[in-house]
């Protein structure tokens, strides 16, 4: 009798979720990474484009504007999926029933921010006229709410998650957890005082990659 057929289905079906969790996770983990990356390269490359005078939003304009728009909501869609995996390996315990809600949040943030493009300011796309535009439409407004939806979720979140790294004894994890929004709060906050857009995309960074880790994290200990 070989092992396969010792096989039960109840094992079968288990090892199953298990891949399906890893995977989950998997996208979770590659969210950050490639919406980071990918926003700096355009930022860099990108005709007329200033990353000390225009928001990482403004990438969505011009005729390539589709490539951030696309970044949006495939990272979007990545970080939702993994908010699944997280549901189903946190299982319970603290933070087991809202990280992964926030982290839903998030990602449907994202995705909201490629489906509604901002206006164009600022003398981007080349043509613009400078300085903020005179009256938002309907899809800038609705754009705005995309940054600080996705900020202020993951700041909820690591605040959330600490809890459960408290409970494990995993100490450098739940030290991240403070440190990470603190960084995140005052890189927004030197944007604004420098008027350098290169400190908030450095402050979104942070977490946004803090979000990635976390998953990976997971993925790693099989919890």
């Amino acid at each position: 009798m070989t092992a396969t057929s010792l096989t039960s289905p109840d094992t079968l079906v288990a090892r199953s979720a298990s891949v399906s969790e890893r995977r989950l996770l998997a996208c979770g983990v590659a969210a950050a990474p490639l919406f980071v990356g990918a926003a700096i390269v355009q930022a860099a490359t990108r005709d007329g484009f200033d990353p000390v005078v225009h928001p990482l939003s403004l990438l969505s304009l011009s005729g390539l504007g589709w490539i951030q728009i696309t970044n949006f909501v495939v990272s979007g869609l990545l970080i939702v999926a993994g908010a699944v995996g997280l549901r189903r390996a946190l299982a319970d315990g603290p933070g087991a029933k809202w990280t992964p809600r926030l982290f839903g949040i998030y990602g449907i943030a994202l995705i909201w921010a490629g489906v509604f493009v901002a206006d164009p300011s600022f003398g981007y796309p080349i043509g613009t006229p400078d300085g903020a535009p005179a009256a938002l439409s309907w899809h800038g407004i609705l754009h705005s709410f995309a940054p600080a939806g996705a900020g202020l979720t993951l700041i909820v979140a690591c605040f959330v998650i600490a809890r459960r790294f408290r409970r494990d004894g995993q100490t450098a994890w739940r030290i991240s957890c403070y440190i990470v929004p603190v960084a995140y709060v005052a890189l927004n906050a030197a944007s604004f005082a420098a008027a350098d857009y290169r400190w908030m995309l450095a402050g979104g960074a942070v977490i946004w990659l803090w979000a990635s880790a976390v998953s990976l994290q997971v993925l790693r200990s099989g919890r």
